[in-house]
């Protein structure tokens, strides 16, 4: 038997903040070694951070994290250990998102990233370049300091793998496990045994299945062992990164670690035999035939046993049952996690939320609930740094802490009702009740006065009073008063995040936290009431929005799906107008989604503007080309054709623009409470 002990962390991280991404490496490799693990893996670009974007640029970053790793290298932390260290490098001109390979204070090779993310949340192609001589390893000249601190000159560089007198180790990073021919392949036939793949994978509803599959697979087919080893937490940005470190042997879960959690270091241990992978691969005839001829992959030998024989003291890790999350726990642990690291890092004294008693404030409010529950939970299993941020977050003295949620949540978490005339006393007690459940500080305000007080300036100015449409006003009156209110809100919730730490003698601020959801932010629908209003169902937007982002549907292509979706209780004619109805609203409404302020990224049909759903946001809401195609297709298919170039009915027809000051006025529409965090 070739016994080995490895172990894959979850580590918080947080970008540019090298001090706190030293600390917690540090940590993760003493507590490795305290438990015998031989090799040690951490997250892609550890060292910085996965989330410095356009800080990559810099040659500070890149100098900065030579620094941090030439203390790994002078201290004893990679003695009798193989780490691998995440980090940023610069060979020649090009910058690379490599993996620095380092035992016993030598660094071994440096293997780049072959293949970059480059869609969805990710911009890798922004900053680095991919490593594309795959035919041999070439010598790196370290820095010059680096070289003269290590005594050493020159390293391997590029794509292969370590050959010990045991086994072969070989990375695989992030992206390049999900490629058509994902570098794995190719390292097992060459007989690579331990695969270490360091990533920076972030949480989106019910995706982490799909990634769990892939390691399984790597290794179903192939025979090995898989280490995966992944951030957990917000590095400073939208995304949060969902852990789930594990160890993966010929396709069964050996080792998991948590998905969700507050923790800042978390390390997986795995013990595994080397000879099970020898057998399976044995066992298996095309692997061997496919072996026989394979194509050569360069190799760093290295005089160094990582092994253990048989020995009866050394327990191996036994096959386990794969945790998976509800949705409804995803919902809630996943924003939960993402707003403890934003409130513990941003320096705020609390959260303070605008709670109306509908289902979006109430489900934030939850979510800050849970959190509560998850810091409290934590500090009870001996979470010492959750503790502290704690006490000092909440403001405890004398050696006091937080021991029940609600009592916490009293002192970090404040929510206010805003209610108006037109608010049913429902809504205020359902607003109360949550309140008084979680535990938050709660306050019951009324801004008829204030609204008052803006018509009546408005009815000074130009000597007319708008009413409500249930008080016989118009559509444009009722829109324009539905947004004097809401704007008032934004400025009242604000105030009183700026000024109520002031009031309670505490330091600092309260972050605003909003609940706009993805399908309002869609429609661009910050404001307003209802599916009524709106003119469709938030069933119809969810589809809408999954067509138009996942499956990279245009209205043609859209009302073409949805006549096979739809057609059984729709005519042709009806699909099209409800296509039309969506594209017309959300274009007219794009520009919203370049100021909404930072948020949670959960879903892949997100149409947030900023990172994720990248687009215009001037259009001809008339959309006459497309309209006029989607035209042409319903009088084909009602038995009527119509020759091309004639105008459809919707391009004569005037667009009315959804409040917010349309297209001309890019800011109107922003700055609301529910647009928050």
């Amino acid at each position: 038997m070739r016994l080995l002990k490895v172990a894959t962390c979850n580590l918080n991280q947080w970008a540019m903040d090298f001090d706190c991404n030293m600390k917690n490496i540090k940590e993760s490799i003493a507590r490795a070694k305290e438990a015998g693990a031989v090799i040690r893996l951490g997250p892609e670009l550890e060292i910085t951070g996965y989330g410095c974007e356009d800080h990559f640029l810099e040659l500070d970053t890149i100098t900065h994290a030579w620094e941090c790793l030439k203390d790994l290298l002078l201290g004893d932390w990679t003695d009798g250990i193989l780490c691998s260290f995440g980090m940023p490098v610069i060979n020649g001109s090009e910058r690379y998102n490599c993996q620095v390979l380092c035992l016993n204070r030598k660094i071994i090779m440096i293997r780049p990233k072959l293949w970059l993310a480059n869609d969805g949340n990710y911009r890798e192609l922004r900053w680095f370049t991919a490593w594309k001589q795959k035919d041999q390893l070439e010598d790196f000249l370290l820095p010059h300091e680096i070289s003269e601190a290590l005594c050493q000159k020159s390293i391997p560089f590029g794509y292969g793998f370590i050959q010990f007198l045991d086994t072969a180790v070989a990375v695989e990073v992030c992206e390049e496990l999900f490629t058509p021919i994902p570098p794995h392949a190719d390292l097992a036939l060459n007989g690579v045994e331990v695969f270490m793949n360091a990533s920076g994978s972030h949480h989106q509803l019910r995706k982490l299945d799909y990634r769990i599959r892939a390691f399984i697979s790597a290794t179903h087919s192939r025979g090995g062992v898989y280490m995966y080893s992944n951030q957990q937490g917000c590095d400073g940005g939208r995304l949060y990164f969902d852990g789930c470190s594990c160890v993966v042997v010929n396709g069964d879960m050996i080792a998991q670690g948590s998905q969700f959690s507050l923790r800042d270091v978390e390390v997986v241990v795995a013990q595994v035999d080397l000879d099970a992978v020898a057998g399976f691969r044995g066992s298996i005839s095309s692997f061997q035939e496919q072996a026989s001829c394979k194509t050569k992959i360069s190799s760093v030998a290295v005089q160094y046993s990582l092994c253990q024989p048989f020995n009866l003291k050394m327990s191996l890790s036994g096959p386990l049952k794969i945790t998976y999350h509800s949705p409804e726990e995803e919902i809630a642990f996943g924003p939960g996690c993402w707003l403890w690291d934003y409130l513990r890092r941003s320096g705020a004294s609390g959260f303070l939320l605008p709670l109306s008693g509908g289902a979006d404030s109430s489900s934030v409010a939850a979510i800050v609930g849970c959190m509560c529950q998850l810091v409290v939970k934590e500090i009870a299993n001996g979470d010492e740094q959750v503790k502290a941020d704690a006490i000092r977050i909440g403001r405890y003295a004398n050696g006091e802490f937080p021991t029940e949620s609600r009592e916490f949540a009293k002192r970090i978490f404040y929510t206010v009702f805003m209610g108006s005339e037109n608010s049913s006393q429902e809504t205020r007690m359902r607003a109360k009740k949550l309140a008084d459940e979680i535990g938050s500080w709660h306050l019951d305000v009324s801004i008829d006065t204030v609204v008052s007080a803006f018509l009546s300036l408005f009815q000074t100015l130009t000597g007319k009073r708008p009413r409500y449409k249930v008080d016989g006003g118009s559509n444009v009156e009722n829109l324009g008063l539905q947004n004097i209110q809401a704007r008032i809100r934004m400025v009242l919730a604000f105030m009183l995040a700026s000024l109520l730490p002031w009031v309670h003698n505490k330091q600092g601020f309260y972050l605003v936290l909003g609940s706009s959801n993805v399908d309002e932010g869609l429609r661009g629908y910050l404001t307003k009431l209802d599916e009524v209003d709106m003119g469709m169902t938030y069933e119809e937007l969810s589809v809408y929005g999954r067509l138009r982002k996942i499956f990279h549907c245009g209205p043609v292509s859209m009302f073409k799906n949805l006549c096979y979706r739809w057609g059984a209780r729709l005519t042709p004619s009806e699909v099209a107008e409800k296509v039309k109805h969506f594209f017309k609203y959300y274009s007219i409404n794009r520009h919203k989604m370049t100021v909404l302020t930072p948020s949670y990224h959960a879903e892949s049909y997100s149409p947030e503007d900023n990172r994720f759903d990248l687009r215009q946001f001037l259009y001809n809401a008339r959309w006459p080309y497309q309209f006029r195609k989607i035209d042409e297709l319903v009088k084909e298919l009602d038995g009527e054709k119509v020759p091309f170039g004639e105008s459809s009915d919707h391009e004569k027809m005037g667009t009315t623009l959804d409040g917010g000051g349309g297209m001309g006025v890019i800011a109107a529409g922003s700055g609301n409470p529910k647009a928050g965090h």
